[in-house]
């Protein structure tokens, strides 16, 4: 081993690129998708400006949970947070039905 460092086994590695990535894709577009809706819901908009609004920041919200899936130091730590963040998202938009049921 050059300079005493401990390699991972190759399972792992891959275990845990393979956790980044179904991160990237799946929850990526969970956030996105509640992102969006959530926008629509609660922008103080006409609703066609607020749907377009929610549409256009999806994008960005799926490339930003993308690139923080890669660059977290642990792979847990994207799921744990984007649930978080995925249900914190999806009381929002509840909230909004119960105010106003009509889409």
């Amino acid at each position: 081993m050059s300079g005493g460092v401990l390699r991972a086994p190759l399972w792992r590695r891959r275990a845990d690129v393979a956790a980044r990535a179904v991160a990237a894709i799946g929850l990526g577009y969970l956030l996105a998708a509640l992102a969006a809706a959530t926008l629509a819901r609660w922008l103080p908009a006409p609703r066609l400006e607020a749907t377009m609004i929610g549409g256009l920041t999806s994008f960005a919200v799926f490339a930003a949970v993308a690139m923080w899936a890669f660059a977290a130091r642990q792979a847990w730590r994207v799921w744990a947070y984007g649930c978080l963040i995925a249900s914190g998202l999806a009381v929002l938009i509840w909230l909004s039905l119960l105010m106003e049921p009509r889409l």
